[in-house]
């Protein structure tokens, strides 16, 4: 395909020394997505452009840029993911996407996964509240507030694989016979299995953890939950935990108090001074750095959610703990995402839901999702103010009761309206 040609009005993000540059006429690539993909993005954008107007009275305005990927990109361009659509949102720095087909038989194992790794896209952020009216299967799901931070490119999901039977997988299963014999007598039947590589780096733990601190900092959060299973993987989780403490007593040792700091008080000094000492941390206004293994985490997110603020976690953990948690708040037609490299800038907001096919050119599914990842776009790119009427207008919408069919068949004296209804009345509020 051919590079799209950028809107001639419009000038793209930077970055300075760390700092977005961001103009009063951006330019914003997008990629529609597949299946419901067009329905909820024309809701989603158009929202998006009325806020920008009504809060800034025309003095900016995004200029979007079409760029292709999944099956819209594979019809016309015979490509899941074309070269040009990762220059783009390399050059432009922010964009934002819709749902995408996972290419299957072949070809790129995930094109959201593929679209992380090839940016350096570490931080996957999900922000998980709840609004009201939305809802719930949980008695309080007011008490849902959290940040997650989830690390993007490493774990399970960096795509070392080796498939049953292969040849490359007899060369590993070799390497190990010859090379870690006490490790490859764990392995119970070799002969039949498929064998996953687990990387775990303390460079990507401690960028990960240092955003998550950041943001903490930056919003006035209480806390920031280091969630792993290092009782079981104790080099890989386990080491990612003990990165995150050392990290955060070494580098911010004036905005942050650790639960490690309280267990050598407590041996040196006993329990009491040790208690002391966190209740005068946190009351000058420093952050509880702790940590929590992640079976126990998902039970307590529902049991004591008032205990979690921002938490910190590995790839596959903060998969499970991010639909775990918008299932508490009204599910993940709603839940919002970002992708995002602090260091570069480069980011993509996104629909954290499916392509949902057989609700496809229909005008009736939620462009919560959507929209949301829109506002966290938003807001990342300093426009608060627009970031503000969004989540004004999306808690007016709902308290209306006029929502889209997933909300609707749950809520008493509701009105069913369309997916592009739901986006009018989002507008109509501001």
């Amino acid at each position: 395909m051919n590079r799209p040609t950028p809107p001639a009005d419009g000038a793209p993000i930077t970055i300075d020394n760390g700092k977005l540059i961001v103009p009063d006429n951006p330019i914003i690539p997008y990629i529609e997505g597949d299946g419901t993909g067009p329905d909820i993005w024309c809701a989603t954008v158009r929202v998006l452009d009325a806020a920008v107007a009504k809060s800034y009275g025309g003095q900016r305005k995004i200029h979007w840029l079409e760029v292709y990927a999944g099956g819209k990109s594979f019809e016309q361009f015979n490509t899941w993911l074309p070269d040009e659509t990762i220059d783009i949102c390399r050059d432009f720095l922010v964009s934002i996407k819709g749902p995408l087909t996972t290419p299957i038989g072949g070809g790129i194992r995930s094109l959201n996964v593929a679209l992380r790794q090839l940016l350096d896209l570490y931080v996957c952020l999900r922000p998980v509240r709840w609004f009201k009216g939305v809802p719930s299967p949980v008695k309080r799901p007011d008490q849902v507030d959290m940040v997650i931070f989830r690390e993007n490119t490493e774990d399970i999901y960096a795509g070392i694989e080796f498939e049953r039977g292969s040849e490359e997988v007899q060369k590993f299963l070799q390497l190990m016979q010859s090379n870690f014999p006490a490790q490859y007598k764990k392995i119970r039947f070799p002969d039949s299995c498929g064998i996953g590589v687990k990387p775990v780096s303390q460079e990507g733990t401690e960028r990960l953890v240092k955003a998550a601190i950041d943001y903490a900092i930056a919003n006035k959060r209480k806390s920031v939950t280091i969630v792993h299973k290092g009782n079981i993987m104790k080099f890989t989780e386990g080491a990612f935990r003990n990165w995150a403490y050392a990290m955060a007593e070494r580098d911010y040792p004036d905005h942050t108090y650790t639960w490690e700091q309280w267990e050598r008080t407590k041996a040196s000094q006993g329990e009491e001074s040790a208690n002391n000492e966190q209740k005068a941390a946190l009351a000058s206004g420093k952050i509880l750095i702790k940590d929590a293994i992640a079976d126990i985490t998902l039970q307590q997110v529902l049991t004591r959610p008032t205990d979690f603020d921002v938490i910190a976690t590995l790839n596959l953990n903060g998969d499970y703990l991010s639909d775990a948690l918008a299932a508490q708040v009204g599910g993940i037609g709603i839940a919002p995402g970002g992708n995002i490299n602090y260091q570069t800038g480069k980011a993509v907001f996104e629909a954290t839901h499916g392509t949902a096919p057989k609700y496809a050119n229909l005008d009736r599914v939620n462009p919560g999702s959507l929209i949301l990842s829109g506002e966290m776009m938003l807001r990342y790119l300093g426009w608060t103010e627009a970031a503000d009427a969004i989540i004004n207008a999306m808690d007016a919408t709902i308290a209306s009761k006029q929502v889209t069919y997933d909300f609707a068949r749950l809520m008493d004296g509701a009105t069913e309206i369309k997916c592009s209804e739901f986006a009018d009345r989002m507008i109509g509020s501001m």
